[in-house]
């Protein structure tokens, strides 16, 4: 079973990593590519172009300057212990005991419009750059046409023909991921909360239900969708009579 999840804004470069285990990132030479080009933009068309304000700009700006390879412990640190938003939360990487790191790292993958796609002990240095922004690099238009089919097709080398991959990504990274070019069907979990009289997916709280998945699946080595359908972390269970097709339901 192989999990793919999307990655976060919030980084945190400062705080020291439990272990020495590291490994590079398969595409880092177009990681190289994109940033040459990010190299290239002002603070102003930074914030144009991410929509975001002057001070994130600005801090965007300083860290594409910064970026270069080779990275090294010193100038770099393991993805999973540098994102900080809500799915990593869920996880909790720094609670996780040792001996499940190598299966976090051979399971999870964090897709990234940076990165293309990360192993969780994958070096990185911080950056901004989400999927969907319309950077024109080279002859492509957007990020999904720079990566085209690389990243699926990444998986697909990994999967074996009967393994499951489990879709825990937003929207946004999903359709990095072209169905049609993945070689196995694609199981995605859905969480809904109770609210107003009916159940609907609240984004914050279903962010840190995806990061619980990822940790559940780790902890007790799921590899069916039985197993999948025990998850029953933080109130969720889940509701057959909501689910349908790969759509897994979990209801609170």
């Amino acid at each position: 079973m192989k999990i793919i999840i999307s990655p976060a804004k919030s980084l945190d470069f400062e705080s020291k990593v439990p272990t020495s285990l590291h490994t590079q990132p398969r595409f880092l030479d177009k990681s190289i590519k994109l940033n040459k080009k990010l190299k290239t933009l002002s603070k102003k068309k930074i914030s144009d172009l991410m929509k975001i304000s002057d001070d994130l700009s600005a801090l965007n700006h300083e860290r594409n300057q910064a970026w270069e390879t080779p990275f090294t412990k010193e100038n770099a640190k393991q993805a999973i212990y540098s994102f900080t938003g809500a799915v990593f939360q869920g996880i909790d990487v720094n609670s996780l005991a040792e001996e499940k790191l190598p299966i976090l790292q051979e399971r999870l993958r964090i897709l990234s419009g940076l990165y293309g796609l990360l192993k969780p002990l994958d070096l990185i240095q911080p950056y901004r750059l989400e999927m969907g922004t319309r950077l024109k690099v080279d002859r492509t238009e957007n990020l999904y046409k720079f990566w085209n089919e690389d990243l699926a097709n990444s998986l697909n080398e990994e999967l074996d023909d009967n393994e499951l991959l489990v879709n825990l990504a937003s929207a946004e990274y999903f359709k990095a991921l072209p169905k049609k070019t993945l070689k196995v069907p694609m199981i995605t979990p859905v969480f809904k909360d109770f609210k107003n009289g009916e159940y609907k997916t609240i984004m914050t709280y279903a962010k840190i239900a995806r990061g619980l998945m990822v940790r559940y699946i780790i902890e007790n080595n799921i590899k069916t969708i039985d197993g999948l359908k025990g998850f029953n972390v933080d109130k969720y269970r889940f509701s057959e009579e909501m689910s349908s097709g790969n759509d897994l339901v979990f209801t609170r």
